[in-house]
């Protein structure tokens, strides 16, 4: 039998807002360095002075992406075994 002080701490995992911030990005992410790579006309990069935007926004949003992941995967995110009650007092912060 497990007792409490062997217990293992529970990380968010899936429910991280790391990584839902992360999936949202990269979408986008992909969307844009596709978008950019291959559907920018001649037309297009004219008006924007010749710079490919949309790949150099979406290359951006990845590498924002793996940032994130990467930060999730480093510092997890612990749920606490058993939430604080509202009968037991808090301990004074110092």
């Amino acid at each position: 039998m497990a007792t409490e002080s062997g217990a293992r701490p529970k990380k968010a995992g899936a429910f991280d807002i790391r990584l839902i911030i992360a999936l949202l990005i990269g979408v986008y992410g992909v969307i844009l360095t596709v978008m950019g790579a291959f559907f920018t006309s001649d037309a297009e990069l004219k008006k924007a002075a010749d710079v490919n935007i949309n790949l150099w926004a979406g290359i951006g949003m990845l590498v924002v992406t793996a940032l994130f992941v990467i930060w999730a995967r480093v510092r997890p995110l612990v749920v606490p075994a058993e939430p604080e009650s509202e009968d037991t007092p808090a301990a004074p912060a110092e």
